[in-house]
């Protein structure tokens, strides 16, 4: 029976977001090399159409490269749910593999992997797996999912990436397409945009929707901010309105 969960575990996932965690002022990946352990608490607040208002806390831990983190969702008496999980950074000078392993309360389980190729040009691949239990997407992209796209360092102290998420295996038709534009503003100051574009549907008996999305972070030293506004958020007919505010130390 434990063998049987675990090959549960390492065969169920969702997809992992493709976000650079490092401190503004500092090359990507620097942080995943530090050995000191450093931490980053990011409460969130969700504003839904026809829906109560919802607040998110999420306390993330790096040490070199490993990473932890622990969160807890709640939308007024309709839902809440506490999570967990763990990610692996494996690097080269040509490469980034990213496994990762969440589970959560409702009986909730899921895996992932994401791997980068390339240097100054590079390929974004990633698979995703879920036990399709009750789960609030806070990725706001398909878990059971791949992910191919393709991101250039070509300008100085910017990143661009175009990449997109699909849905291969509960026939929702669900398809994302994020467009993420990264730049260092000045010393220690960091701009983020991820303009995105949706279409598919909640469950397979669901009408189809489609929809777009804005995200913006501006991270000054140590401390972020981040507007997003979400059109047909999760496939749903709602949508929604999101801050974070979040702190590294």
């Amino acid at each position: 029976m434990l063998s049987k969960s675990i090959f549960l575990l390492l065969s169920l996932l969702p997809a992992l977001a493709l976000a650079d965690a490092s401190r503004p002022g500092t090359a990507e990946g620097v942080d995943a090399a530090s050995e000191a352990w450093s931490f980053k608490l990011t409460p969130s607040y969700y504003a839904t159409t026809h829906q109560p208002a919802a607040s998110d806390i999420n306390l993330r831990a790096n040490n070199g490269p490993h990473a932890l983190w622990l969160g807890y969702y709640r939308r007024d008496s309709e839902f809440e749910q506490t999570r967990t999980g763990y990610e692996f950074t494996f690097e080269t000078d040509y490469a980034k593999l990213v496994p990762s392993l969440q589970l959560a309360t409702h009986g909730f389980a899921g895996a992932a992997v994401n791997l980068e190729i390339g240097t100054t040009v590079y390929a974004l691949l990633g698979y995703g797996r879920t036990n399709a239990r009750d789960y609030y997407n806070l990725n706001f992209d398909p878990n059971d999912s791949v992910v191919y796209g393709v991101g250039a360092r070509l300008i100085p102290g910017t990143n661009l990436s175009l990449y997109t998420v699909k849905d291969n295996r509960l026939h929702t038709e669900q398809v994302v397409n994020h467009l993420v534009a990264r730049t260092q503003l000045a010393e220690k100051q960091r701009l983020t945009l991820d303009l995105s574009e949706k279409h598919g549907r909640e469950s397979a008996d669901d009408p189809k929707v489609s929809g777009h999305g804005l995200s913006v972070t501006y991270d000054y030293r140590d401390a972020f901010l981040r507007l997003a506004r979400d059109h047909k958020v999760n496939f749903s007919t709602e949508n929604q309105s999101r801050l974070s505010l979040g702190l590294r130390f």
